[in-house]
């Protein structure tokens, strides 16, 4: 049995944090776990409101699952806090835990703040240089490294920044990279490309773009699923592999049960029928 932790928040209309990274992880055949970090009022048109649990809560979440199940695996979404990315930091390395997918959920999609600016200090001093992987999307890679990114040449140029602030293998998810204000565009001809850079050598995951509207929570899903191949014994370039090709198809067969974003459905995995 192959087990995969989760720390991050909880949403309300399970289309992303916690809920959606289960629903990844046992689509792709693993035992997940989790530790919730915030309780959030959200649905498909957006976030109300955040409940941030106490940091002590969440350690002692942490420290009950890997102290009794164990874990091959974990990432890290939704962290709310310094104080939280200093407890699962200290249990890392108490655990002396493995294959940390580290996704730097800052902002929710509509905009609203998710980790303090503290928190995201300690986040790239002390969470990311543990982390076998960092998966930040455009605007989130623009958060951490200080810098604009208005064409791909500057993702590769924010990817060595990451990779100089100390972390290891870089993922930034291309998603956004087409759509940015100024009107800038790459030439990536309809496709998502994900750029991967490991401080030596940068290496591309292209799928062609799924033409339908935003799908909530497809970044957390992507990273879950990469840790759950990392669970497998996988290696990190075959992790990404199906990693990505699991989230386009997740995104193809999203559906739309509100009346905001789309989100992933994985009912046709059951056979049952929408209603």
């Amino acid at each position: 049995m192959y087990k995969v932790l989760t720390i991050a928040g909880s949403d309300s209309c399970c289309g992303a944090g916690v809920q959606a990274d289960l629903k990844a992880i046992n689509a792709l055949g693993a035992y997940g776990t989790c530790a919730i970090t915030a309780v959030t009022a959200q649905n498909s048109l957006g976030v109300s409101s955040v409940f941030n649990v106490p940091a002590s809560v969440v350690g002692q979440q942490i420290e009950a699952v890997v102290s009794d199940i164990g874990t091959d695996s974990l990432k890290t979404g939704m962290l709310v806090s310094k104080e939280v990315v200093a407890v699962v930091c200290n249990i890392f390395r108490k655990h002396s835990l493995k294959n940390l997918v580290v996704d730097p959920v800052i902002t929710s999609h509509k905009g609203k703040r998710l980790l303090s600016e503290e928190g995201i200090r300690k986040l790239v001093s002390d969470l990311i240089p543990l982390s076998c992987l960092v998966t930040p999307n455009i605007p989130e890679a623009e958060i951490l490294t200080g810098r604009k990114i208005k064409i791909f040449s500057d993702v590769k140029d924010a990817a060595s920044a990451l990779f100089d602030q100390g972390a290891s293998n870089i993922l930034i998810k291309g998603g956004h990279a087409m759509n940015h204000e100024d009107g800038n565009h790459d030439n990536t001809n309809g496709e998502i490309v994900d750029l991967f850079y490991d401080g030596k050598e940068f290496q591309y995951f292209r799928e062609k773009r799924v033409d339908t509207d935003n799908v909530h929570g497809t970044g957390c899903m992507y990273s879950a699923a990469i840790a759950t191949e990392l669970a497998k014994g996988n290696n990190m370039i075959s992790s990404i592999i199906t990693a990505k090709i699991f989230i386009t198809k997740v995104i193809k067969e999203s559906s739309k049960p509100g009346k905001g974003h789309r989100l992933a459905d994985f009912t046709h995995q059951t056979g049952e029928e929408d209603h």
